[in-house]
């Protein structure tokens, strides 16, 4: 779960509030309904929900998200797993009150253990969901970057702790400015990997 948080946490701070959920849901699916776990997230997600629907002024969405939102963390610690819950009710509480509060006081950073994460500050784990989560957003190949991370996990397993496949993936997350160009060289990288496992494939079968 550590590496699905921190990920949406980068990537909600990083602006990406429509594409923070992504980095969460997958994990909250998989939880049991009603535990403290899935009630933390639910409510993150509706969170970052809400505060997209703002930048749309859709005001009445941004009404009910809250609400429900501020239910699901009402009954979780200030800092739950690390996470800045108070200040995230706070946030809640307002909207749910002026929908356009959001107009005057900026949302809050969320925080991880006091820190608030940007994809910079990401581990590869942690940057690889980042990485897959905006590709969704922005419409490229998942599958590439999916494959790109897998052959970044075996180089890693192999020592290669200077593996291109893990530049790329962790650029790809962070360089938002460069996202096309990283891109388009891990797409590269890809196809040239996986045209030399083709070449070996069956040979001593």
């Amino acid at each position: 779960m550590d590496d699905h948080l921190r990920a949406g946490i980068a990537v909600y701070n990083a602006g990406e509030h429509h594409a923070a959920h992504d980095a969460w849901e997958d994990h909250w699916l998989g939880l049991d309904a009603g535990t403290d776990d899935e009630r933390f997230l639910h409510g993150l997600i509706q969170f970052t929900a809400a505060v997209h629907h703002a930048h749309g002024a859709n005001w009445v969405g941004v009404q009910g998200l809250a609400e429900s939102a501020a239910a699901y963390l009402a009954d979780l610690p200030a800092n739950y797993r690390g996470v800045n819950v108070a200040a995230v009710r706070r946030c809640l509480r307002a909207l749910a009150a002026d929908p356009e509060h959001v107009e005057r006081a900026a949302p809050p950073r969320l925080r991880a253990d006091g820190l608030a994460l940007v994809p910079e500050d990401l581990e590869f784990d942690a940057a690889a969901i980042a990485a897959v989560t905006l590709a969704e957003e922005y419409g490229y190949d998942e599958a590439v970057i999916e494959r790109g991370v897998d052959y970044a996990r075996e180089d890693l397993a192999d020592g290669q702790a200077n593996s291109s496949f893990v530049t790329f993936v962790m650029d790809f997350a962070r360089d938002a400015a460069n996202r096309g160009i990283v891109f388009r060289r891990l797409r590269q990288h890809v196809a040239e990997r996986r045209r030399r496992e083709t070449d070996v494939e069956g040979l001593f079968e």
